[in-house]
């Protein structure tokens, strides 16, 4: 197999865009035919460093670029295990975007796509739970992600990681309508955040019942009958439209975790993400994604490819059919 190769003319600041990590169709408005993105976000690797492959992110075309900058500054202050931190911000002046480590990882909807339908139950429940793990330790300090929904969750062997802060905040300044706005998941934006509010901690627990009811069904406002007897009460409390009766974080992690043998150890999510926490065609997914990234080469700037998109600006492959596929360049 020809490896794929990367155009080093054509890229995003110093980084050269191996493949997009979302289809193109969820990009856009909510009239997509998946859930949302709210921004660009593609696999590259460092044109003058071979070894360092990141995932990068960038503002979608019409966002307000400060916003969307100001919010990847801020993301800075989340931490935890079932976070992909960010470790580089472009400079002032020129394009912008943000980097975060590369390991091989699937956005929520892909995954449902590459499973051929929602996940198990234990799959749901590790997920719900690492996310409300972040969020409990977030709202704790003081920080609202206002950014989860299915496409912000990126999953891996390991362990979900949570990305996208800053979402709502980055579309609209509060006050104005985001509903129907480009890069937001409908199903995902709590009302009150729909109509201009301030994101606060309620917010994202809408959100997060938004990911458990599309990780479950792949629907973000499902029927009740089409969630799991065991999850309906939980997605239902988070997802009523009055912020005042949601549950807390630290309640839905508590509600998906199991208890910890001992007192003094505190509820985590790593109990369920233990071997066999994903579907096996999940696995396969990652293992080759894993393969056609490492074996992506850079093809020298003075060399002419073929293949970029119409905008000449991004010479990436795309997910097809809810799989990876890293488009192979020739010269």
């Amino acid at each position: 197999m020809e490896r794929p190769r990367l155009d080093s003319s054509r890229g995003i600041g110093p980084y050269a865009p191996i493949t997009r990590l979302d289809p193109p169709s969820s990009s856009g408005s909510s009239g997509s035919s998946g859930p949302c993105v709210p921004q660009r976000r593609f696999i590259a690797r460092r044109v003058d460093d071979a070894d360092r492959t990141v995932l990068l992110s960038a503002p979608l075309p019409g966002a307000d670029p400060e916003r969307f900058m100001v919010e990847a500054e801020a993301s800075r202050r989340l931490v935890g295990p079932w976070v992909s931190p960010v470790a580089e911000i472009a400079p002032p002046g020129g394009p912008r975007w943000y980097a975060s480590p590369f390991l091989p990882a699937l956005p929520l909807p892909v995954a449902l796509a590459v499973n051929g339908g929602p996940l198990p139950e234990r799959s749901v429940r590790a997920i719900g739970a690492a996310v409300a793990e972040t969020l409990a330790t977030a709202h704790a300090q003081g920080v609202t992600h206002a950014g989860v929904s299915p496409a912000a969750l990126l999953l891996s062997a390991d362990g979900p990681r949570l990305t996208c802060f800053g979402a709502v905040r980055a579309a609209a300044p509060d006050g104005e309508r985001r509903s129907g706005l480009p890069g937001l998941e409908p199903g995902s934006l709590a009302p009150e955040q729909a109509a201009g509010g301030r994101p606060r901690p309620p917010g994202d627990i809408y959100a997060l019942g938004s990911v458990l009811a599309y990780a479950a069904t792949g629907h973000t406002v499902p029927e009740a009958s089409e969630l799991p007897p065991t999850l309906r009460p939980l997605v239902s409390a988070c997802l009523t439209r009055d912020p005042a009766n949601r549950p807390t974080a630290a309640a839905v992690l508590t509600a998906l975790a199991p208890p910890t043998p001992h007192a003094t150890v505190l509820t985590s999510a790593g109990p369920l993400l233990t071997p066999g926490w994903l579907p096996g065609r999940v696995v396969a997914a990652l293992a080759r994604q894993s393969a056609e990234i490492l074996s992506a080469e850079i093809v020298p700037a003075e060399t002419p490819t073929a293949g970029a998109f119409s905008d000449g600006t991004f010479p990436a492959g795309a997910f097809s059919a809810g799989t990876f596929n890293a488009e192979t360049r020739t010269s």
